[in-house]
């Protein structure tokens, strides 16, 4: 793709977010930016949370696993479901019966002033891992479909996170809710077109299509060899605490679903996310069979020029199927980076302000004072990630990326620990312990899963997140106080 069409592409769709900025945040204010005057439509959150789930790492990555993982990722997918129903029907009446702005809040009132800073603190370091990979996934795609030596990458970083800061600097959550929805379409959008135009280069009608997908060995869904990642009952499972943690433990999404006018209007928009999700995920995996069948037929990844599985779809898309592909994949790409980035630098502002600042108690602090705090906190934040994607495309280093994600499953698991406690039991704990046990509990996994696969060859994945909950869930046992009065327990 030539340079002027890349950039008229990024150009234009900048513009159009920066249109839907303007007119979300007029007469915005901290409530607007924090909750979106609770007034977001439910039907709109859960079309746009599809995009936000996904993300431009799951556009590029899922339909390129599926030449080495086939659909084993879909037990996940599955587990998923399960999991949103947890958050519908177990965290969302607690988060609107205690009336939150930030989730964490409730750790205050249910165990103290250690416990709630110290679940914060694990969010803020589990948001900025994560969305710092995500972001950089994203540029580092960016960056390679320009002509060589057309612009330094630190260049390419600086100028999109200024632009996300920019855009999100009013409006914060009611910006992101209307922004996820271009997201979600985009997304969707370019992997159907691509599905069709290469059903067409292979001279296939769509009925030849599917039987090519569902007889190959990349539509298998079960991987029955237990001691592997991807074995189906670990997938399963760990898709069900994916969820709960990733979003009903999430400050970032659960700040969107908060912004809906009820609870009832909450849970609907979950429940139809989760279906959604099932159906996209499911469509993102069959666009990867494709790739697969069209890669083989064209001579397998090295004749085509393709170096790894993660660039299968960036190649194809602007390298093989045409100039029009081209330019609906790249919307894609920048449509789903744009409002991930920014959701998150929302909700990190956010957690930063309510948890760490108090914002929902200071009386000393005027609208016009939180207002810069805001802009500041927002700032920081913006720097932060500009220097953690330098950081990674310095370190250029696919274990280290695997590594911050697989760090997903310690820091996570805390706060799993530390609601589901709150939930389960009547039980005070001393609080001052509880830093303490949070760091513990991801140390001790560490230990475990690294003695497993030395001594019984046998790797946690992403079920180690459960193992840390259950660490820090025991850990509390041990810390525990005399039980709540019922009368308190109904406050929660």
């Amino acid at each position: 793709m030539s340079l002027s069409l890349i950039l008229s592409v990024f150009v234009i769709y900048t513009i159009l977010l920066f249109v839907v900025s303007w007119y979300t945040s007029r007469k915005a204010d901290n409530n607007s930016y924090f909750q979106g005057n609770r007034k977001s439509p439910w039907f709109v959150v859960a079309y746009g949370m599809v995009g936000t789930s996904l993300s431009g790492v799951t556009m590029i990555s899922v339909p390129g696993n599926v030449m080495s993982q086939s659909f084993f990722y879909m037990p996940m997918v599955l587990g998923f479901m399960v999991g949103y129903v947890v958050v519908a029907f177990v965290l969302l009446p607690l988060y609107y019966r205690m009336n939150l702005i930030s989730i964490y809040s409730y750790l205050e009132s249910r165990f103290g002033f250690f416990t709630y800073k110290a679940g914060a603190s694990f969010f803020l370091l589990s948001r900025v891992l994560g969305a710092a990979v995500r972001i950089y996934l994203v540029v580092f795609v960016l960056h390679g479909l320009l002509p060589a030596g057309t612009l330094p990458f630190w260049a390419v970083a600086l100028a999109f996170m200024v632009l996300i800061y920019l855009y999100t600097l009013k409006g914060g959550v009611k910006t992101i809710v209307w922004t996820d929805m271009l997201q979600t379409t985009f997304m969707i959008l370019a992997v159907i077109v691509a599905v069709f135009v290469i059903q067409k280069q292979m001279r296939w009608n769509f009925g030849e299509l599917m039987s090519a997908v569902t007889t190959s060995h990349y539509s298998a869904w079960f991987d029955f060899n237990w001691d592997h990642s991807t074995y189906f009952l670990k997938q399963f499972v760990s898709g069900i605490f994916i969820t709960i943690v990733m979003t009903g433990l999430d400050q970032e999404m659960m700040q969107k679903n908060l912004s809906c006018k009820t609870l009832k209007d909450s849970q609907k928009n979950i429940m139809t996310t989760s279906f959604t999700i099932l159906v996209v995920n499911l469509l993102f995996l069959t666009l990867g069979a494709v790739l697969a069948l069209y890669v083989k037929q064209h001579g397998g990844m090295a004749a085509m020029g393709i170096s790894s599985v993660d660039k299968i779809f960036p190649t194809v898309a602007t390298t093989y199927l045409g100039v029009g592909i081209g330019v609906i994949f790249l919307i894609g790409l920048v449509s789903s980076s744009y409002p991930s980035a920014g959701g998150a630098l929302t909700s990190l502002t956010t957690s930063w302000c309510v948890d760490f600042v108090g914002f929902n108690r200071r009386t000393d602090l005027t609208e016009k004072r939180k207002l810069s705090i805001r802009y500041r906190t927002h700032a920081v934040y913006t720097v932060v990630f500009f220097f953690l994607i330098l950081l990674l495309y310095v370190l250029n280093n696919e274990a280290v990326i695997n590594l911050v994600y697989q760090l997903a499953s310690y820091t996570y698991g805390p706060l799993l620990g530390f609601f589901f406690f709150g939930i389960l039991t009547r039980y005070q704990v001393r609080d001052r312990w509880m830093p303490y046990v949070a760091v513990l509990s991801p140390a001790f996994c560490f230990l475990l899963d690294r003695l497993s696969n030395t001594f019984f060859h046998f790797g946690f994945g992403f079920t180690l997140l459960i193992v840390n909950g259950l660490f820090t869930f025991m850990g509390m046992w041990i810390l525990k106080k005399p039980a709540l009065t019922l009368n308190k327990v109904m406050d929660m």
